[in-house]
């Protein structure tokens, strides 16, 4: 799909068809000591610190902040909103009485949003690839980080870095993998990853993320488009579970994960991680990004709500492989 050449990538602008064979084989320009365009792009980076080795970073296309990150974001009423769909889905938080939806169709072409929401400075976050939307208080001892993209993945995750030391950092477990921040970590805010009609009816007084510039991306339209159903081989270089595919979705918290499937066919689930009691809860009505071309089209992936005594708790829905990639020896509750 020949979409505009603001920002273009093979993660960002690529088109999977039925027959789809991913473009970035997984060592594909891989590198076993910095790539000299890193140090050129990113100069105040410590390159000599890092808890991974260089050979994991993938360049897959995409040049330092050419997927823009949204450092000013513009809202209108989520009860005005005339364009999304009912069911389609929006990253959701609520904190101290401030609601704020980030819609996938947003977010997949730009992945970051640096924002304050009830007086809490926070980093909204998605990666389409893996489908990975979790936001992270961005607080780092005492200093306020602000965050943009390095345009680079691994295990085909989006790589960030901070404006403020030029450190890499994992958006799926939040920490920092090369730079001065190296092994620090940011803390899970509770988020929702919902349909915006459950989050209108919930926060009627809530604010709706609109794009800048409604003509700079095909907003409302997936370049992810089969994806889920085509089972790209790349991603089954994870082992897995024999009864889990690698683009089957699973609830993941900490170090632990539920196939959404089991979810939905229990409807409700208690579960007990690190000794905290949580109820999780499958309620359908919500498009999935990685089906048809059209969001509002896609097939019914369901909601989930995870809450400890009722107030909402961390958690992430993302596909199987990414929760075997950075948690490989995670607990996977098949039954």
């Amino acid at each position: 799909m020949p979409f505009d050449g603001a920002g273009p990538t093979f993660r960002s602008c690529a088109c999977f068809g039925p027959l789809f064979l991913f473009a970035i084989p997984l060592s594909a320009f891989a590198q076993s000591v910095p790539d000299p365009a890193w140090l050129v792009e990113f100069p105040e980076t410590n390159f000599k610190k890092s808890s991974i080795t260089f050979d994991e970073i993938v360049t897959d296309g995409p040049k330092r902040d050419q997927i823009p990150p949204i450092h000013n974001p513009k809202y209108i009423n989520a009860l005005d909103d005339k364009d999304l769909g009912p069911q389609e889905p929006v990253l959701s938080i609520v904190i101290k009485g401030d609601a704020r939806a980030y819609p996938l169709r947003i977010l997949l072409w730009h992945e970051i949003v640096n924002e304050v929401i009830g007086g809490v400075p926070v980093l909204i976050s998605y990666c389409p690839l893996c489908n990975s939307g979790v936001v992270f208080d961005r607080r780092i001892d005492g200093r306020t980080l602000s965050f943009g993209n390095t345009g680079r993945i691994r295990h085909f995750d989006m790589v960030m870095y901070d404006q403020q030391t030029g450190s890499w950092w994992q958006q799926f477990p939040g920490e920092a993998i090369i730079g001065d921040l190296t092994r620090q970590k940011m803390k899970l805010v509770p988020a929702r990853l919902e349909s915006l009609a459950r989050f209108k009816a919930r926060a009627p007084k809530g604010k709706l993320l609109v794009p800048e510039n409604v003509n700079a991306r095909p907003y409302g339209m997936s370049p992810y488009q089969n994806m889920e159903r085509a089972e790209p081989r790349v991603f089954s270089s994870y082992p897995l579970p024999a009864r889990l595919k690698p683009m089957d979705r699973v609830i993941v918290i900490g170090n632990e994960a539920w196939p959404l499937k089991l979810l939905k066919n229990k409807k409700e689930i208690e579960v007990n991680v690190t000794r905290v009691t949580l109820k999780m809860i499958w309620i359908a009505g919500q498009n999935s990004l990685h089906d048809t071309q059209k969001i509002a089209n896609g097939r019914d992936v369901g909601n989930v709500i995870v809450t400890q005594d009722g107030k909402d708790f961390p958690y992430d829905v993302t596909f199987a492989f990414a929760f075997k990639a950075f948690r490989p020896d995670g607990i996977i509750h098949l039954d």
